[in-house]
């Protein structure tokens, strides 16, 4: 199994803490849930938001909500960490624990009436994600992963995708956040335009969260995201590796805070998406 995330070394071995770390996932579950629930009394298939005033209010009131019921109990449970404050932040955080969540991760679909949204709490120790739930609450599904002990879906043990050709891949991509730069953009377009040549189907949505769940669930193969948002990529890269899964940059380097990109990948087509993605710079 190969699974390459954290700074500096693969991200394997035997982790001290996890003992102490998995006695904490149950607190963990129960705020992300507490938080959901809020957010499903909020959600109506009928919004349509008129203006970008109006969607970025909505998004702003969502957050409020949601960590009016995530922030408190988490850092209750872990007194310690830090948090993370700007969900849109990308590179390495400072030495220690950290608390990395998403109030709404999915924010933009929830305010527009789709069902695609979900709440996220991830700890970081020394820039190594530990511990994540992942909630659905339209579903009322949970992922959740404890470093070296594997991921689940409501207790059952994930596994990545078993696929060995990218011709029978379900791939997917997506934009990290409003005004990425025209660089970014460009190299999305052709990651794009190489990955339906390369695979049988592509998909482009958002959040990464949502795609990177069905990778690790093995019913998606490969994701691939040219930026280093941390919010929306962390809970899905521990999910990933522990399921069996590869977690690189694009060019298949193993994959930190700093890389400035992302692929997860079922482990026989990992090799197979960076020769598509790492030419394009």
């Amino acid at each position: 199994m190969r699974q390459q995330v954290g700074a500096g070394p693969a991200f394997d071995g035997v982790n001290a803490d996890r003992a102490a770390d998995e006695a904490l996932l149950g607190g963990v579950v129960a705020a992300v849930v507490a938080a959901g629930a809020h957010l499903r009394e909020r959600f109506t298939p009928d919004a349509r938001p008129g203006s970008l005033a109006e969607v970025v209010a909505a998004i702003h009131a969502n957050d409020a909500a949601s960590l009016r019921f995530l922030r408190e109990p988490l850092e209750r449970l872990r007194p310690g960490a830090a948090w993370a404050e700007d969900e849109l932040e990308s590179g390495a955080l400072p030495s220690g624990e950290w608390w990395v969540t998403d109030a709404v991760e999915g924010n933009i679909n929830h305010i527009h009436g789709m069902t695609e949204w979900s709440v996220t709490a991830t700890l970081v120790r020394d820039n190594r994600p530990v511990l994540t739930a992942v909630h659905l609450p339209l579903t009322g599904d949970t992922y959740t992963a404890v470093r070296g002990g594997g991921a689940f879906l409501n207790g059952v043990r994930l596994r990545a995708s078993a696929k060995a050709g990218l011709d029978a891949a379900l791939v997917g991509t997506g934009q990290a956040r409003p005004g990425e730069s025209a660089d970014t953009f460009r190299r999305i377009g052709l990651s794009v335009a190489a990955m339906l040549s390369s695979a049988l189907v592509t998909r482009v949505s958002v959040p990464a969260t949502m795609q990177l769940i069905q990778v690790a669930a093995g019913r998606m193969d490969v994701f691939w995201q040219f930026s280093d948002v941390r919010s929306g990529l962390l809970a899905g890269a521990l999910l990933v590796a522990e399921a069996g899964g590869t977690v690189t940059d694009a060019a298949g380097a193993p994959w930190s805070l700093s890389s400035p990109d992302f692929l997860a990948a079922a482990p026989a087509l990992h090799a197979a998406a960076v020769e598509v993605l790492a030419p394009i710079r």
